[in-house]
């Protein structure tokens, strides 16, 4: 049982190594509405074509969330696109799809989104090793000033960086 579990363990490394981590799609809008407190890797149950359409990079995050429902987490208002080559058995773009994670991290995560009024965001869409993941952070909303002060900072390190190259 040992040898046959070391075996599987240096498959899925070497698969791993093969493939460098891929990044498909960021979701921007989340990191100027929200301050990211924790982030967490979750795989993601996928069926029929759309691995093919996020292997071409048919993703968008924007708007999107995760609920825990039932003791599992749900990604919701994901767009996956349809796959152009697919037949009729494509997959519907919207779909609620499941997200993968250990029950232990499900009962942290639900409970710190219950207790302290958090909201699990979509930040990436990643491959590595093969396989799709997304990031999830576990996030709190910005207020109007905390973005206009982000905004600001954000000008004010392209100026530097601008009469810094001219010199």
């Amino acid at each position: 049982m040992a040898k046959q579990t070391a075996a599987k363990q240096e498959r899925q490394s070497a698969a791993t190594n093969r493939e460098p981590t891929r990044v498909v799609t960021v979701n921007r809008q989340a990191y100027h509405d929200y301050t990211v407190e924790r982030t967490v890797e979750a795989g993601i149950s996928l069926v029929g074509t759309e691995i093919k359409s996020i292997r071409e990079g048919r993703v968008n995050l924007r708007g999107s969330y995760a609920l825990v429902r039932n003791g599992e987490i749900w990604l919701e208002n994901a767009h996956i696109a349809v796959y152009e080559h697919g037949n009729r058995y494509n997959h519907e773009p919207m779909r609620n799809r499941k997200l993968l994670l250990h029950k232990r991290e499900i009962n942290q995560l639900a409970m710190r989104v219950a207790t302290k009024g958090l909201t699990l965001v979509p930040l990436k869409l990643y491959l590595k090793g093969g396989r799709a993941k997304i990031e999830l952070g576990l996030c709190r909303g910005k207020k109007l000033y905390d973005k206009r002060e982000a905004i600001a900072e954000r000008e004010v390190k392209r100026d530097i960086e601008r009469i810094i190259r001219a010199r």
